[in-house]
Formats: structure tokens, C-alpha cells, sequence
């Protein structure tokens, strides 16, 4: 886990849950926003991912730990008695939502981007092609192969991206099915999240998930204070498309609308 303070006086504090495969330091650019406008940002690789993917080869963890990894980031924040705002990507804004639904954190804010709900792009059919697979053949390796263009138009993105040595989309049939299973009891749960601000956003032109799931799961929602954006030609990876700019003027207003709302002033 890292930490990274604001530039001036801070009005509140990021968390940074990146998605499945993947990596904190993809969120470079977004962590260097958050600081400009004065949030302390804490971000850090989920277990089995970035160092630890080079190590690894097939995602095989506990989804548990992707949650007690995620609760501690969430209460680290809340350790610098400010507001807090949780950002989830992919995977991450799953785990996200699960940690507020559970554990009820009051939160300032919840800004999710191209959530995981239900995947359009998926591995091999063999992790589904019988069911008890994954009992007989849990440990047998699948490629789920999310590629770089698939993630982002950016051309100067995909030069930096297309070699990362920490990004590794190998899974194993029992990872999947039960990150599969998680999703799906998710969107189905009828225990809502907190009436907490929320911003979703979805690429219109998403590669990897099928985006009306995660907006029906918002319309679902028992909050009075919601936002949902659609942004037509992008792909998966908003903070990193070329629209990226006009994304996070979004998620400002949304940050500084929420502190205003809940009586901080912001100059």
C-alpha cells in the first residue's frame, strides 16, 4: 500500500482499487489529479498482482484477500479523519461496492468506472463447458487475454503498456468461477449500499463488459444521489483514453459537489 499526500492543504482522501490483472501504477495519471486538487490518494496492487505477478504465474487468490487487502486500504483513509472517496475500476469498483454494502462505510463519495457485473469478453469456454469443472479441474490454467487495444484507444498508452511484465491475464478455472459467482450474487443482492453519493461511468464502446449491468445495478440502488455518465467512443480504461481530461472534469464536480454537500467549503 502507498501513500501520497496532497499538493496544499488536503480535503480529502482517494482510494485507488485498480482492476483484475493489472496494477496501481496504470493510475499514475489520475493519482497526480487527485493530488493537484488537494486529496491525499492511497492506492497500492491487489494480492497476486503488480511485484507479485512477476512471480506468478496464474492468478490462483483467495477473493477473501482481495477484501481484507481492500477493507485496509478503506480504513487506513479514514485514519485522517477527512472525507473519504472510494475509486473502483473493472474488478476493483466490485470490491469496492461489496466493502461499502458489508461493512457500511460512510463514505463521501463512490465513483465507479466500467464495473465488473457481467463480462462480455470472456477466457476459454472450457472454465464453464461442464459444471463442477472447476472441482475436478480447478488448478488448470486459462487465459482470459484482455489486451491493451481492447482497454484503450491511446496509442502513447499502448506503447507503455504493451510490455508490462505486471500485467498477466492467466487464471485458473477455480479463480475464475468464483470471481464469476461473486459477480453474479452482487448484481442479484437485494442489500443495498448506503445512501451515498455515487458517479458511475461506462465506456460506450466497452471491449471487455456488457455496461447494463452495472447501470441497471445503479437503478437498483436505495440512493438519492446518483450520477451515471456514458461516454460514447471510449473503451475500457477511461483514466487512460484519449477523452480523459473531459472524464475527470466529471469526477471533480462530483468530488466538489459532494463536499459541499456535506458542509466543507471548497475554494
Amino acid at each position: 500500500m502507498w501513500k501520497w499526500e496532497a499538493d496544499g492543504q488536503a480535503r480529502g482522501v482517494a482510494v485507488v482499487i485498480h482492476s483484475a490483472y493489472e496494477h496501481h501504477r496504470r493510475y499514475a495519471w489520475l493519482i497526480e489529479e487527485l493530488r493537484s486538487r488537494g486529496f491525499h490518494v492511497i492506492a497500492g496492487d491487489l494480492p497476486g498482482h503488480g511485484e507479485d505477478s512477476k512471480h506468478k504465474k496464474v492468478h490462483d487468490e483467495a477473493l477473501k484477500d482481495y477484501e481484507r487487502y481492500v477493507k485496509l486500504m478503506i480504513e487506513t483513509a479514514f485514519d485522517y479523519n477527512l472525507p473519504v472517496f472510494l475509486f473502483g475500476h473493472g474488478m476493483g469498483a466490485i470490491f469496492g461496492i461489496y466493502a461499502v454494502q458489508k461493512y457500511r462505510y460512510e463514505v463521501a463519495g463512490l465513483i465507479l468506472t466500467s464495473a465488473w457485473f457481467h463480462l462480455q469478453h470472456q477466457p476459454s469456454r472450457v472454465s464453464n463447458a461442464v459444471p463442477g469443472l472447476s472441482k475436478i479441474a480447478g488448478g488448470f490454467k486459462i487465459h482470459h487475454d484482455i489486451t491493451v487495444k481492447q482497454l484503450t484507444r491511446s496509442y502513447d498508452a499502448y506503447l507503455e503498456m504493451k510490455d508490462d511484465i505486471m500485467y498477466n491475464s492467466n487464471v485458473t478455472v477455480k479463480w475464475y468461477n468464483e470471481l464469476h459467482n461473486f459477480m453474479k450474487a452482487l448484481y442479484q443482492s437485494e442489500k443495498g449500499i448506503p445512501d451515498i453519493p455515487v458517479l458511475m461511468m461506462n465506456a460506450g464502446a466497452d471491449k471487455v463488459v456488457d455496461t447494463n449491468y452495472a447501470k441497471k445495478w445503479l437503478l437498483k440502488q436505495p440512493i438519492s444521489d446518483f450520477i451515471y455518465k456514458e461516454w460514447p467512443k471510449c473503451h475500457h480504461d477511461l483514466y487512460l483514453e484519449p477523452e480523459r481530461e473531459l472524464v475527470f472534469s466529471y469526477v471533480e464536480s462530483f468530488l466538489f459537489n459532494s463536499l459541499k454537500n456535506i458542509g466543507y467549503i471548497v475554494e
